[in-house]
């Protein structure tokens, strides 16, 4: 289990594993996207929500579900994929530039969401701490 999930409870460490994550999506996109002219380059893309689900609602059957949903969170991996569907293009590249850019845009939204979010709750431990 992270420290941050020791000092602050579960809330920051699934953010802070969804900024990693989503980071990684991101930079996968914009791998795609500087390939748009590379022949034969097959788009990837990263997914992680249905496995980190997975892993917290599995994590929370045990006795100690507050640990036990920090170690799920820490050990929720990605899995990248290779798109496989036929290109419609002559060089057999698969990147569809108008799909990477949505992907890419909805990613930066997701992300700077997280980010407001941990800039919320840090703000509330400020206060709870300054009233206390």
């Amino acid at each position: 289990m992270s420290d941050t999930t020791n000092l602050f409870g579960n809330d920051v460490g699934l953010t802070e594993k969804t900024l990693d994550l989503l980071w990684q999506r991101q930079k996968i996109t914009q791998n795609n996207i500087a390939n748009v002219d590379t022949p034969n380059y097959k788009s990837q893309y990263l997914t992680f929500e249905d496995e980190l689900r997975r892993q917290i609602k599995t994590s929370t059957r045990t006795r100690n579900a507050r640990q036990s949903i920090g170690d799920a969170i820490d050990q929720t991996t990605a899995t990248l994929h290779t798109t496989t569907n036929e290109s419609t293009r002559m060089d057999d590249n698969s990147v569809d530039m108008d799909q990477e850019q949505v992907d890419l845009a909805e990613t930066t939204y997701e992300y700077q969401m997280m980010v407001q979010a941990t800039s919320n709750q840090l703000k509330r431990l400020d206060s709870a701490a300054k009233i206390t």
